[in-house]
């Protein structure tokens, strides 16, 4: 991916925040808030707690009024509604410290009865916002303590029996109920990621797809385009060295910087139109296959160049358009080089290949006589063939032989479609 672009990350929901859980919304976007601050509270957030807080309210109250019932030393009720009340006001504070409201809650319970409703509402809180590690230990710890609580201050309406499996029997459903909501926010929150992820890989795809498009049509560009500017650097240098050249000669050569430049533009034209239309390889003028070898060879040599061609290729048209295109585009770029790299040697184009072995192109030249200047960006071309013929299921080598000559060797599969089903496959 290319350094100034960035995977779009998809929107959270902008016209529902209200209805979500801040803490949600923060698992959601973490990247929305400075590191180190806490999220504020939804317009549900409000709701929620505020109803949690009437709740616990509600209950305290219910409970105080059950203490005008029960025989207790005085001043056990005021200490008992006092301490409800402050429970009942951590309320508001539960998703901030969920466990150490939790844990304060134990002794709370034990000396006060209104304290009830708010012990619930945190417990329920830490279920929703704790792993289960921390419930079940302070979870436990509440239900181990039930029986003891209610045998040393009874309910006067109920049974022993009845009031601690009961309180146990709501303690376990708070607990599971706090841990439902859990997992469905979890379970929120890895769908929401996942669908992130997804986006970033199509952009990531879809980058890649374009990118790769670019480097087919700028290989195409470089076959084609140096393939005609060389002809005409040929034929253009040769008018200047020779301005007394014969006027059929002259004329001549005129006609092939003419014509040469009229399909350098052609084909420019052709590749634009691609990227317009974004049409494959099959639009404009045919391309060019393994028969057009031969108008390839005859171009050169009216260039100028000496090019010996030997096709020895058994049953042709059998040979897929694809690899045939790939097997031109590579004798068109080698005698570009030679023309470029080993101007006035003779070329040899070997072609050979039967059904089940094959398409082997060979393209050989000697060594130049004297020194050739360097040619600035050398090398790009053969980088391109290589992947070429990587991409066919084939492979390419060259490089210079002992008698200094230069050679591109190249095998391409003539079952183009079956070998990429096979590797699709691998």
């Amino acid at each position: 991916m290319s350094g100034d672009k960035a995977a779009p990350l998809p929107q959270t929901y902008p016209e529902r925040r209200w209805l979500l859980p801040s803490a949600v919304l923060h698992e959601l976007d973490p990247d929305a808030l400075p590191e180190g601050r806490r999220p504020r509270r939804t317009a549900r957030d409000w709701l929620v707690d505020f109803s949690a807080f009437l709740i616990a309210v509600l209950v305290g109250l219910a409970g105080a009024q059950s203490l005008t019932h029960a025989d207790l030393p005085p001043g056990v009720a005021t200490v008992d509604q006092v301490v409800g009340a402050l429970a009942c006001a951590t309320v508001w504070a539960r998703r901030r410290w969920p466990v150490g409201l939790a844990v304060a809650m134990i002794p709370t319970g034990l000396v006060s009865t209104t304290a009830g409703g708010a012990a619930m509402i945190i417990l329920f809180t830490l279920a929703v916002h704790r792993p289960f590690r921390y419930v079940a230990w302070i979870g436990g710890i509440s239900l181990v303590l039930t029986p003891l609580y209610f045998w040393v201050r009874p309910d006067p309406d109920l049974s022993w029996t009845a009031v601690v499996s009961f309180t146990c029997l709501f303690t376990v459903t708070v607990i599971g109920w706090g841990m439902f909501v859990r997992s469905k926010r979890q379970l929120m929150v890895s769908l929401r990621d996942r669908a992130r992820r997804a986006e970033t890989e199509a952009f990531l795809r879809a980058e890649r797809a374009q990118r790769l498009a670019r480097e087919s049509i700028a290989r195409e560009m470089h076959d084609v385009l140096a393939h005609r500017l060389t002809l005409l650097s040929v034929h253009a240098g040769a008018l200047e060295f020779r301005p007394d050249a014969p006027r059929e000669e002259i004329v001549r050569a005129a006609g092939v910087i003419r014509e040469s430049a009229h399909e350098a533009l052609q084909d420019l034209r052709e590749i634009i139109g691609v990227l317009r239309t974004g049409d494959g390889d099959e639009a404009g003028r045919p391309q060019p296959t393994l028969a057009a070898l031969d108008a390839l060879v005859t171009e050169s040599r009216e260039a100028g160049m000496k090019v010996a061609l030997d096709n020895r290729v058994t049953e042709p048209a059998g040979v897929p358009a694809s690899v045939g295109r790939t097997a031109y585009r590579i004798a068109q770029e080698a005698l570009t080089n030679a023309r470029k790299h080993a101007p006035g040697t003779e070329v040899t184009v070997t072609v050979t290949g039967a059904p089940g072995e094959g398409l082997t192109v060979t393209v050989r030249n000697p060594a130049p006589d004297g020194d050739v200047p360097s040619v600035p960006g050398s090398g790009q071309g053969l980088i391109g063939l290589t992947e070429r013929a990587t991409l066919a299921g084939g492979r390419l080598e060259h490089g210079t032989e002992r008698d200094g000559g230069f050679a591109v060797r190249s095998w391409l599969p003539r079952a183009r479609r079956q070998h990429l089903r096979t590797h699709r496959r691998t």
